[in-house]
């Protein structure tokens, strides 16, 4: 259970040095148009810090921790996460600085996508058991 707060304040971290960034950014630039940089803080809250405090609520009533796939969800979850932000990142600044667009960031960011699409089902099978086996 304290790897899942640590995890949450961590993301908690990133989440708001994100919106510092942010607005630090399109201070300096002036920039005023709509940019990834500015949906990265809500990202990393939401899948990072109430996310993992949503799991600490489920892992103690029903133990999720326990179950053999765990680890493979977390090492899962975090990597789909952190690539997504780090690309939401990369497009942000590519956008605010006018370095042109590049399919490859968009690729990478879709593979991001799917990593944390393979992450939430794997979270459904751990929850799915370990619900079952609850008594």
């Amino acid at each position: 259970m304290q790897k899942l707060v640590k995890w949450s304040a961590f993301y908690t971290a990133l989440g708001l040095l994100s919106g510092l960034f942010y607005r630090t950014v399109v201070l300096v630039t002036g920039y005023t148009e709509e940019t990834q940089l500015n949906t990265l803080h809500t990202h990393l809250l939401v899948l990072g810090t109430f996310f993992f405090l949503i799991v600490l609520l489920l892992e103690a009533q029903f133990h999720l921790s326990q179950h053999p796939k765990f680890k493979m969800f977390m090492l899962v979850y975090n990597g789909g996460v952190l690539l997504t932000t780090v690309m939401m990142l990369v497009r942000g600044l590519v956008t605010v600085y006018q370095l042109g667009d590049s399919h490859a960031i968009a690729g990478i960011a879709g593979i991001g996508h799917i990593v944390l699409t393979i992450a939430f089902g794997l979270f459904f099978v751990i929850l799915f058991d370990s619900v079952k086996h609850f008594k």
